[in-house]
């Protein structure tokens, strides 16, 4: 089977403003680079918080680019250019509303304001699209809440088969009957 490809996107408009480092989609990396033992090839875009934008770039990580997991981070706040979950809707043919639920309580374990968090996930074709806050330690708790499905959604969307370091990351799939 080929590499799985997983769309890493950093929704920010400082990415426009100049030089910019990006440490939200770094964290993305470098903890996927945790987790995963089988190959993948990560396609990274830095993009600026514009809706259509935002759009586009997700049809193409899903339909053009063949991503099975893409991975947002920022836009995801109450801020009027937050627009990163409107645009993951606008393109997602179902949502799945237990990630954003669970990246939330687990959020709220550090912080009382992630009840202003709207991150959500959703499938578009044989793609999952999670949103994930903006700040690097947020990127990893809520991943470590919500990546033991990961793998198991990927598997049920008939996409690759994505294989995890168990002493990092436990991936939860049904034991066979």
């Amino acid at each position: 089977m080929d590499k799985a490809k997983i769309g890493i996107v950093t929704v920010s408009d400082r990415a426009s403003a100049g030089v910019y480092e990006d440490l939200s989609g770094q964290a993305i990396l470098d903890t996927l680079k945790a987790y995963l033992t089988s190959e993948w090839e990560p396609v990274y875009k830095v993009i600026p918080d514009e809706r259509q934008l935002i759009e586009n770039t997700l049809i193409e990580l899903a339909d053009d680019v063949g991503c099975c997991l893409i991975v947002t981070t920022g836009g995801t706040g109450p801020a009027k250019r937050d627009v990163t979950p409107e645009a993951t809707e606008a393109v997602c043919e179902r949502m799945m509303p237990g990630f954003g639920e669970l990246m939330r309580a687990e959020s709220l374990k550090f912080v009382p304001t992630a009840i202003l968090s709207r991150q959500t996930a959703g499938l578009r074709g044989h793609s999952l699209i999670v949103n994930l806050p903006g700040k690097p330690k947020s990127i990893r708790e809520c991943l470590d809440a919500v990546f033991p499905a990961i793998p198991y959604c990927i598997d049920l969307m008939e996409g690759p088969f994505l294989e995890c370091d168990p002493e990092v990351i436990q991936a939860f799939r049904p034991k066979a009957k």
